[in-house]
């Protein structure tokens, strides 16, 4: 096995390699990027998950408050560029049982909303925390997630 090594690494096997317009491998470790993702929660039922290499947080709603809530059939979702602080209300959910205000778990800038909601209310029952999330929030002060419940605090919130 060495002596392949040796011979893909010689010059005179680099050269033909680059004559025919191919590269000679190259050995070693490659360059790895780390992303860190945490999700936290907050007691009035909204969740965010943190990405620390985009500096976005996704916001929704959780599975406990879709299923409190019932049938959604309308969502209110906050205007793109908007600047929240943490705890301000940046929108409203309406089901056929209750309506309850949405509050940013986070401050930051809202960068995207999903707009899916607007026609397909019924996200929110089927998939309240991937296709139904809310907005996505770039956050200002990322400490804040620090400060959110962790999933087993949030569960012992309404257990």
């Amino acid at each position: 096995m060495q002596s392949i090594l040796r011979k893909a690494g010689s010059s005179r096997s680099t050269a033909l390699l680059r004559s025919q317009g191919m590269r000679p491998p190259v050995f070693g470790r490659p360059q790895l990027s780390r992303t860190l993702i945490t999700k936290r929660y907050t007691v009035e039922h909204e969740a965010v998950e943190y990405d620390d290499a985009t500096g976005l947080g996704l916001v929704c709603i959780t599975d406990h408050a879709q299923s409190s809530l019932g049938d959604v059939v309308f969502v209110e979702l906050p205007t793109l560029g908007t600047k929240v602080a943490q705890g301000d209300q940046i929108g409203a959910v309406e089901s056929v049982k209750a309506a309850s205000d949405i509050y940013a778990p986070v401050s930051g800038t809202i960068e995207a909303v999903n707009e899916a909601l607007a026609t397909q209310p019924a996200l929110l029952n089927k998939s309240p925390e991937e296709q139904g999330w809310l907005c996505k929030i770039k956050l200002s002060e990322p400490s804040e997630m620090e400060k959110l419940l962790t999933e087993e605090a949030y569960k012992e919130t309404w257990e």
